[in-house]
């Protein structure tokens, strides 16, 4: 397995990484903790080293059992553990929170869940835009050189974000939405990332699934599945997109001899100082990882999946609709209410 440096840390870890949200269960139609555990032994024995988590994936779930399936064999010690603060929540619903005194609560959380003393990388998971961002960065700050988190990341900043906050910490990795089919941090996010030396991680390689090359236009999604209102998955749009996906596994297959789910994480760790994370709830989803390995894309591979993605696509759709809300609800204003 390939293996990057997150910045200038000195921690190294695989440029594949097991995203966890759909473990968690909540928001993908609920979660089996047995089979959840198994695909992260999966994950660890082809090779991933990096696991990322957060604590709002499932409020709390997805850190219980990353904790769990780590705790036996040793496997804590081959990993390196990403998990994210800042979004607390209230009757099942998530805002935003990098107050100080509530990251100091939240590690605490994650550490008793994910059943270790330290985190490898520790990331804002969206930016509080009603604390200063130097106040999260200095506490964060503080926790590492309290030895808690090895790695300060942050994720869905911007540019001008990400500058106020290393004015005040030593900052590593960014986390963003990248693939195939949502590319606006290669407008503003990814040359900020090259040019300050930072990793970024490139959450959503696989689109939620359409770059799997399983859906097709019968395909539908139970209970409360994120895709139900992901604005890619609904009507014309979901046709557009189906349509690009199958040229570009036809593209695959006759160029690369792979299929176009190897073709989507080729193309994202083809970028740069790049983590494709990819999100597994059953062990053989993993099984594909055999063929990122190896090879590369050529520029006109490139320019032809430009062209298959400007021709097809015709109605793009951007992650945006994922951002929790900007501010935190009245009740929290008041009473700075910390979760359960």
């Amino acid at each position: 397995m390939e293996q990057i440096q997150l910045g200038s840390s000195g921690v190294t870890t695989s440029r594949i990484g097991l995203g966890t949200w759909a473990i968690g269960g909540w928001m993908w139609g609920g979660t089996d903790e047995q089979e959840s555990i198994a695909t992260i032994r999966a994950a660890v024995e082809r090779g991933v080293t990096l696991i990322d988590t957060a604590p709002v994936y499932g409020f709390g779930r997805s850190e219980e059992i990353v904790g769990k399936a780590l705790a036996a064999d040793g496997l804590r010690a081959r990993v390196q553990i990403a998990t994210k603060v800042g979004i607390n929540w209230r009757d099942g619903k998530p805002y935003r929170d990098a107050r100080p005194a509530r990251i100091r609560k939240e590690i605490e959380d994650s550490l008793r869940r994910l059943r270790t003393d330290f985190i490898d990388l520790y990331q804002v998971h969206w930016p509080d835009l009603e604390t200063p961002i130097a106040e999260t960065a200095g506490i964060l700050e503080e926790l590492r050189r309290e030895g808690k988190i090895r790695v300060i990341g942050v994720s869905n900043f911007s540019p001008a974000q990400m500058s106020s906050f290393q004015a005040v910490a030593k900052l590593d990795a960014v986390q963003s939405p990248y693939n195939l089919f949502e590319r606006e941090i290669e407008a503003d996010v990814l040359p900020y990332a090259r040019s300050a030396g930072l990793t970024v991680l490139s959450y959503g390689a696989l689109c939620r699934g359409l770059l799997s090359g399983r859906m097709t236009p019968t395909t539908t999604f139970e209970g409360d599945d994120l895709r139900n209102v992901d604005p890619k998955f609904q009507g014309t749009r979901f046709r557009e997109y189906l349509d690009a996906v199958e040229e570009l596994k036809a593209l695959a297959h006759r160029r690369f001899d792979h299929s176009v789910l190897a073709l989507a994480v080729r193309w994202v760790l083809d970028q740069g100082p790049t983590i494709a994370l990819w999100g597994a709830r059953h062990p053989g989803q993993l099984d594909p990882i055999e063929q990122i390995e190896g090879w590369h894309l050529d520029q006109s591979a490139r320019d032809e999946i430009d062209a298959i993605l400007k021709r097809c696509v015709v109605h793009p759709a951007s992650p945006e609709f994922m951002a929790p809300p900007d501010v935190r609800p009245p009740e929290a204003q008041l009473s700075g209410r910390q979760p359960v």
